[in-house]
Parts: C-alpha cells; structure tokens; sequence
C-alpha cells in the first residue's frame, strides 16, 4: 500500500484542491499517531484541508487494520460535506491504490430515520396528531406531508430524513418516527425491515463511519453498543465536544412533560390521578422557586414533591408492564419511555451527586424547567471516550483502548493546549499520555488582516452600548462601506446596535438582525449583498463562511465571557477555586478566549480576503488577562491606531472586487 504522503496528493488532486504544507505536516502526524496508539490533539487553521489530513491516514489505518475509524463532528453542516462531498472523491481517487474498494456509512439518532412499524401503524398518534393509517390527501398541509413520507417511504433505501427533498416539519416526522426509548428493539415484529437496525449493522462492514458528538457521547457514555467495535476516533470541531457531551448527559423536568405523560397513560391505565396531582404539586413548588442555581441542597418542598412524582410514576409503570410474551403494543411503549424518563430524571435531582449542578429557569413557552447537569465531563471524557475498551482483544490492556485524535482550527488557547487537554480529563497524574501540535494556517495573517483594539472607549457596562461605543461603530461601518459582521455577546446588544445603526445609516448600509430570518437567509443576502451588515450572537460567531469583500469588517462588542449567573459556569468556577486554582482564567477566560478565536476567524476564510477585526472592549489592551486572549487569537498586525484602521478599510472598500456567490454559506469551520 502507498505511504500517506503519495495518498494525501492523489486525494487532493481527486477534490480539485492545492497540496498545504500543514496539511501534510498533519497527514502525516495522524498516522504517525495511530501507529503509536498515541493521543493526539492536532491545530489547523481554516484553510488547511485538514479533513482531508485525517481522512487519508484513517482510510489506510480502517483498511491495514480490519477495524473501521470513527469520524465524529459537531455539527450537520461538516457531517454533510464529509459524507457528500469528500468522501466519494477520496473514494474515487483511491480506489486503485488500497486494498480494497474505500467504503463508509453516515450512522445518526433513532429519530433520524422513519420507522417502518409506525408506519404500518404499529403505534398511536403523537400529541394528538394525525394518525398515519388514516391520512389522506385532503387532510390540510399536514396530512399532504405524511402522504408524501408514505410514498418516499416505499423508495428510500436508506429511510434517512435529510435525505427527503425539500423536507418536511418536525410534526410530520413525528408521524414516522420514534425515539430511541420508544423503540422496541428486537422483539419489534418488524425488526428485519428497520433502516436504523441496517445503517448500523452496514457500519460494521465500513472504513470509516460518520457520526456526530451526541451520538458517540450516548455510545461511550451508556454502554448501549451503538457503534461498532473500533480503535480510532477522530473528533473534528473538537473544540465544541465538551458543550455537546455537557447537553447529551444533562437532564431537566417540567410540569408538561409530566402532563405529557399522563395524557400518554391515560387509556391504559385505570387512573393516571397520582400523576396529575404530582404534576400540581411540583408546578407550586416551581412557581415559588427562584431562577438560578440551587446551591444549598434540596429544599424540603422539592424533595417531597420529587418523592410523590417518583411514587405516582412507579405505580403507572407497575400496571402499565406488559406481561410476559405479550406482543408488542406501540401506546403502551410510548407511555412507558415518557414515565421512564420522568424516573430517571427525578432519582437523578433526589440523588444529590457531587458533580451535579441544578438549576431553576423560566422558558416563554414551557414554563418553569428544572435541570440537572454534571459541572464537569472531564473525568467522564477521560474515562469512557479516551479509556473505554473499544474492543474485546486479549492484548489490549496495557495500551490504549483506542487512539483518539482530536482537532479543530481553535485548540490552542493562550499559547498552549493545556486549556482545553484539561477540560476532556488530559491533564493531572493519571491522565493518558498525548501530544500536541499546532499545523498553522495558508494564510499570511499579519499581511491580510488587522487586529485592531478600540483603546480609548470606556469598559463595557451593564446598561447596554455605550453612545462611545455606537460612534465608534458607526465610524468603521461607514469607512468600511457595509461589509460588516457584528458579533455581540447578547441578544440585547444586536437589536440595540440593530436599531442604532439602521437610523444613523437609513437605507445607505442594510442591517440585518439574527431572529428577524433564518439564519441561512441572512447570511446568504449578507453574502450577496456588500453594503449590508449582519448583527447576531453565538450562531455567527462560530457557523458563518463568507469569504471575499462582502465580509471584511468584524466587529466584536465586548469581551465573550459567560453571564455572571451561568450555573455551569460558575459552580465550575467555584469548585476550581477551593481547590486553590484560579476560577475566573480556568472557566471565564477560556471560555471567552474560545469565542473570540472562533469570532475573529470569520475574517479570513481565503487567501485573498483582506480586513479587519475590531474589538470594542479596551480590556483587551487594559486587562490582566489580556494577553492570554491575545495569543489565543489567529496573530493579525495589531494596533490601536484608529486613523489608521479607518484608512485601512476606506481603501479596501474602494479596491473592493465584486462579492463571492457562496452556494452555502454555513458549512465550514
């Protein structure tokens, strides 16, 4: 078989692309990696080609080895283009080089595919919709819905939602659907016709299997074997595996879903009053509970209407048991997984853990939630993805059980990896040996950007943009021509600079605002379109890909630390703390660093784009902490000479060629 080298070049000129220094320099540390059964955390820039750089050397390690590599994103929108796009032209350039044909399969959630028992009517309607047995065509815009899933339904080979073109709304899918709790598993009567049962039984033929965090979260976490046995992981986006796992393992309650439960129960049971009284009782408690964090135990009134809620569920789950070699009944599974759940999720809050976290917030449309969540996942990170046996071979003890390769265009916080190694359980005495390494970028950033900190406004405050802060604003748009993205720290701030800018510039600069379309509406006219600007929050901070002139002003409002009555957030502070770290650069600091790493990189996604980043929080020259967040950033020219800057983008904005057409502007990193 070819070494990695000659591999990497033919599946480069097989995506059309141009070989990068970095990107061989990763190629070859990923195998390099997985010959050594070596941890290995791997920065590269936008740019880099660095799914291709792990892609490659996985291939070869899946096919050398007989066992399949597993590749886990955060996000749809890179499950996509690896799948859909990178996948069947590395496949195709490699075919006469390996050893066999290249093969690998998308594996995703139970909800992602239809269900061919419910489809034959094997389970009731859901929430009191229409049932798929007695839909026709005249039944309004949902019932022409499902009757187009019943016809895709007897043509899909894969059953796989994304695959249904255009798509349908959650309440349609519902119809086709059931979750992982609803499932029956094998004693379901039509278990050889199930599309999850035969993605996951292809995934065991496969090189490579596709998947996203949560999913490999649930297989490492709860032992439920929905991946099959294998010896690598690679994680992309790792930088966002600790809030994916954090969101999986985190568990919260409502009046409603216990309602919702209840109505499920109903006409299988002889009462469901228990539940319902249980469902008044902890609606009172809630409502005199106060938003934030529970931090001094359990009060006696919770615990008491936890206890009721857990005895009320017992005695639905007791008469709603099927008996013994009873056949499979869909109502009576569906209520079932909801008062499992209700269970689940009160024992956990009753237990008290050391680790848990609980939390009191109001929602417009739920109402009062009660969740519960570990402060840290590193210990379990460590545990079950860096250190759960993947395999049953003989010899593995004393080695990793499977090498994971973790990478990301923002790994390196402040110069280093030990931020984020410490997060996922790399770091301290018993943690598994790794190693870093920082690829670069293609891009000559000093020469295409400017980084550029307005010093001389004042700190931000609590009373929204200061009128400094909106002048300076209006300043740089303006010399900037448009072409502006505006990252902000809260909704609040967007709509205030929003509103702001929009009377200062009328009809001369566009602004759109996140929440007034789809994100991907706004973004593709901001694309298209480059006098206009884009306000929003954490979605385009981290999800936004408009290279050329449409984009060549980001504005940052303040520093991205997390609220001050983030319940995480702080317990997780706090508990750094007594152990004698320091709190505030350990969580706030990092968290703030990640962010602006991330924001900042929205510049530069091409080798010929130009422009600016402006911070509009002097703490970034002022504060003690600011050189940890200055080096966690891509390493732009720096200055605080406004005259300059605003020089800058005058000129940028006249030599500004015609916008890029981006036929998908969210898919990237």
């Amino acid at each position: 078989m070819p070494n990695v080298d000659d591999l990497l070049r033919l599946a480069v000129a097989g995506v059309g692309g141009t070989e990068r220094p970095g990107q061989v320099e990763m190629a070859r540390a990923v195998d390099e990696a997985l010959r050594a059964e070596e941890h290995l955390l791997v920065q590269a820039g936008t740019g880099t080609g660095k799914s291709l750089a792990y892609l490659v050397p996985a291939l070869v390690h899946a096919q050398r080895s007989g066992r399949p590599a597993v590749i886990a994103t955060a996000t749809l929108a890179l499950q996509a283009q690896i799948v859909d796009r990178d996948l069947p032209r590395l496949a195709e350039a490699l075919r006469s080089e390996l050893r066999r044909e290249p093969s690998y399969v998308l594996v995703k959630g139970r909800r992602n595919y239809l269900c061919a028992h419910k489809l034959a009517g094997g389970f009731p309607d859901d929430d009191g919709l229409i049932e798929v047995g007695e839909v026709d065509s005249e039944a309004g815009w949902l019932g022409k819905e499902i009757v187009r899933l019943r016809e895709w339904a007897d043509e899909t080979e894969s059953g796989d939602r994304d695959e249904l073109v255009p798509g349908v709304s959650g309440r349609a899918w519902r119809q086709v659907s059931v979750s992982a709790q609803e499932c029956f598993g094998s004693r379901c009567p039509m278990v050889s016709e199930c599309f999850v049962e035969r993605a996951r039984e292809a995934a065991k033929d496969a090189d490579l299997i596709v998947t996203n965090h949560s999913f490999m979260a649930i297989d490492a976490f709860e032992g439920r074997a929905l991946l099959p046995p294998h010896d690598v992981l690679v994680i992309d986006e790792a930088h966002e595996l600790v809030d994916r796992v954090t969101s999986t393992i985190t568990d919260e309650l409502t009046v409603g879903a216990i309602q919702g439960a209840a109505k499920r129960s109903r006409s299988l049971a002889g009462s469901t009053e228990a539940l319902d009284d249980a469902a008044a009782s902890l609606e009172t408690v809630l409502a005199g509970a106060p938003e934030g964090r529970l931090t001094t135990g359990l009060p006696d009134a919770l615990v008491l209407a936890l206890q009721q809620l857990r005895e009320a569920v017992r005695g639905l789950q007791s008469e709603l048991k099927p008996e013994k070699g009873a056949e499979p009944d869909g109502s009576r599974q569906v209520a079932l997984a909801a008062l499992d759940e209700l269970d689940d999720t009160a024992a956990r809050i009753l237990d008290e853990r050391e680790l848990d976290v609980l939390w009191v917030s109001r929602d417009e449309r739920r109402g009062t939630v009660l969740r519960v969540a570990p402060m840290s996942v590193a210990m379990l990170v460590r545990d079950h993805i860096f250190g759960e046996p993947a395999s049953d071979d003989p010899d593995a003890e004393g080695r990793p059980s499977r090498t994971v390769v973790m990478t990301s265009a923002t790994l390196e916080l402040g110069g280093t990896f030990d931020a984020v190694a410490g997060t996922v359980g790399l770091r301290g005495p018993e943690a598994p040996a790794w190693r870093g390494l920082d690829v670069g970028s293609p891009f000559d950033y000093p020469a295409q950007a400017i980084a550029y900190v307005a010093r001389h406004l004042p700190p931000p405050g609590r009373d929204g943009l200061a009128p400094e802060t909106l002048d300076e604003m209006e300043a740089l748009i303006r010399a900037a021509g448009g072409r502006t993205l505006g990252l902000f720290s809260s909704m609040r701030a967007a709509r205030q600079a929003s509103e702001e800018m929009r009377e200062r510039f009328g009809d001369e600069f566009p602004i759109l605002c996140q929440g007034e379309d789809q994100v991907t509406t706004l973004v593709r006219q901001f694309a298209r379109e480059p006098q206009t600007c884009l306000f929003g929050t954490l979605t385009l901070w981290q999800g936004v890909d408009v290279p050329g002139s449409s984009c060549q002003l980001v504005l940052i409002d303040r520093v991205p630390f997390p609220r001050p009555d983030d319940p995480l957030a702080s317990a997780r502070s706090q508990a750094i703390a007594r152990r004698g770290g320091n709190g505030f650069m350990a969580v706030s600091a990092t968290h703030a660093a990640l962010r602006l790493a991330q924001g900042a990189g929205r510049l530069i996604r091409r080798a010929d784009d130009r422009g600016v980043v402006a911070f509009l929080d002097s703490r970034m020259m002022t504060a003690r902490y600011a050189p940890f967040l200055q080096r966690s950033l891509p390493p732009f020219w720096p200055t605080v000479d406004r005259e300059l800057v605003l020089g800058a983008l005058r000129r940028l904005d006249e030599e500004a060629p015609p916008p890029v057409v981006v036929a998908d502007p969210l898919p990237r990193r």
